[in-house]
């Protein structure tokens, strides 16, 4: 069954591709290129000889019909000018209205900034929440970030070198001085990964301006400490009020809310319990 295969393509380093991905490449009947100049490049690096076809953010919607047809008479390829196609890049439209269509779907697995950046940057987080490139209106990115900011998820985004500085100063006065990560240039010779608050790396890029490609990485919100101490305080003074054993008392303290042991005999003994070396 012809397929619309989806290829991801080098960040940067133009080893970074699958011997899969080359397969597909050389097998299709064409090649639908966000950039046809950018990819030419990497087929000609590889020596594949295939038709293009430029498929970009301005002309993705009106050439999807005529691109279902061509699926539809042999294999295509979709590739955009680095990383996984349709993840802030063109393709998301064409993807759904294939398989809307009943043609096939092959993505395949392969380079990508954002994976590439996260473990990089090695923030302590249950997840991460890619958010694509941050709105370009300030009102508008603040908003955004206002609203992902309380999340405990390390938070990244695609960031030109030109609004760094101003979305640096952003995420300060958004959200604090956080950890932040900038990724420069991944795989590329000149690759750099640089930590630290925002307010020691918009420092650092206020004096040097930053170039090549951006991926932003903010720690996300650190957990809130919930202070039980009254529960427990109430909790402990009903025990002993009961006679519950002593150790019982504190130990059940310690389990159900966190408190240390040491904490809790000085709760037991403000309860007016008796006295007794815990």
């Amino acid at each position: 069954m012809p397929t619309l295969y989806v290829v991801p393509t080098p960040i940067g380093n133009l080893e970074d591709i699958t011997v899969r991905a080359l397969r597909v490449l050389r097998e299709v009947s064409l090649v639908l290129a966000e950039d046809t100049r950018h990819t030419r490049k990497l087929l000609s690096h590889y020596s594949i000889s295939v038709p293009l076809r430029s498929y970009h953010q301005h002309n993705k919607l009106m050439s999807l019909d005529s691109i279902i047809e061509t699926v539809r008479q042999g294999d295509v390829a979709l590739v955009s000018d680095a990383g996984m196609p349709a993840l802030a890049d063109p393709g998301f439209e064409l993807i759904r209205a294939a398989r809307v269509a009943g043609v096939e779907v092959d993505v395949l697995p392969g380079p990508s900034a954002i994976t590439t950046a996260v473990v990089a940057a090695a923030l302590p987080a249950p997840g991460f929440l890619f958010v694509g490139f941050l709105p370009r209106r300030s009102g508008e990115r603040q908003a955004l970030l206002l609203e992902v900011g309380a999340l405990p998820y390390t938070l990244v985004a695609y960031e030109s070198p030109h609004r760094l500085v101003q979305t640096l100063q952003a995420i300060e006065r958004t959200l604090g001085d956080r950890p932040v990560v900038v990724a420069r240039e991944l795989t590329k010779i000149h690759q750099e990964v640089t930590q630290g608050s925002a307010q020691d790396l918009l420092a650092r890029f206020e004096r040097e301006a930053p170039r090549g490609e951006i991926t932003l990485l903010i720690a996300g919100a650190p957990a809130v400490a919930v202070d039980r101490t009254a529960e427990a305080t109430e909790d402990i003074r009903r025990r002993a009020r009961e006679g519950e054993d002593r150790r019982d008392a504190i130990s059940a303290a310690v389990q159900t809310y966190g408190i240390s042991r040491n904490e809790a005999y000085a709760l037991w003994l403000a309860a007016g319990a008796p006295e007794s070396e815990c």
